[in-house]
């Protein structure tokens, strides 16, 4: 015999939708269902053909606009989903930018291959490197949250992150030839900014050091302010090191595995962890 429910939660969860913020806009249109998010394999198909088996790409112009319309659909109803500006111009505007996102990612394809002393191929690296497959869908969700729909484009993001175990939002601003190597762990909040030439390690957090509550609403922590670092140009930064805070990483800096960062750090300097506990030993048994 079926199961079926015979009990009041019913009508008393009925009674709470109207006061939950979780039910969604009153007039969004229906969310994406498609957990897989096809976005992203559109994406790689758009940016990367040949490594992604649409090889016809190359050659046909009227498939290249296929998919994009294919891509921007998804674009547009997500967007729409949240009741954000006009979808089809928003998603007009992120599409024109691809081409030269391309070319962004491009360096960091040479960042990852110059990087990675394992690296063999380039194809490896667009297949096979997490790293890459965060910073592509950052880039581009980076796009939206400039257009003024941060919510869709936090979705995107928050899915790579199931992919890869890299957290990037999409409000942080990444220079050119970027590379996280490894990348499990790794975190990098909504304001920080990363120069050109920057590499990370798996577990590098650039997140804030504390937070500012508003003033008049009792436990909720204020918006919209600086709370994360800016890392500048050709910095290296070990694995589980720690960023936090407003503060500045200059130009030409090496910070060591399993450092914790809070103040800024000048020009052309290295900072690593002086001392290391001491380790004992003994057998066992």
């Amino acid at each position: 015999m079926a199961y079926e429910y015979t009990g009041d939660a019913a009508a008393r969860l009925l009674e709470t939708y109207d006061t939950d913020a979780a039910t969604g806009p009153e007039s969004a249109a229906p969310f994406p269902q498609d957990r897989r998010r096809p976005e992203l394999n559109l994406l790689r198909r758009l940016l990367f053909p040949g490594c992604w088996n649409a090889r016809k790409l190359l050659e046909d112009e009227s498939a290249v606009r296929n998919t994009l319309t294919e891509l921007g659909s998804h674009y547009e109803a997500g967007i729409r989903a949240y009741s954000g500006p006009d979808p089809s111009g928003t998603t007009t505007d992120v599409l024109e930018r691809l081409p030269e996102l391309r070319r962004t990612l491009e360096k960091d394809v040479e960042a990852a291959y110059k990087g990675d002393p394992a690296a063999r191929s380039v194809v490896e690296i667009v297949r096979s490197y997490p790293g890459l497959q965060a910073i592509m869908v950052q880039r581009v969700a980076h796009c939206l949250y400039d257009a003024g729909v941060p919510e869709y484009a936090r979705e995107l993001t928050e899915y790579a992150k199931t992919v890869t175990g890299i957290d990037i939002h999409p409000g942080a601003r990444i220079g050119d030839h970027f590379f996280v190597d490894h990348g499990t762990g790794v975190v990098i909040g909504e304001t920080a900014t990363v120069g050109d030439w920057v590499r990370l390690y798996q577990d590098v957090t650039l997140g804030a050091l504390h937070f500012e509550e508003e003033e008049d609403d009792e436990k909720a922590l204020k918006k919209g302010y600086k709370r994360h670092p800016d890392i500048g140009d050709n910095v290296v930064i070990g694995a589980g090191t720690k960023v936090l805070g407003a503060i500045t990483v200059g130009d030409h800096v090496s910070i060591g595995a399993n450092s914790w960062v809070t103040e800024d750090i000048p020009d052309h300097t290295s900072v690593f962890v002086s001392e290391h506990p001491e380790q004992e030993r003994k057998r066992n048994g």
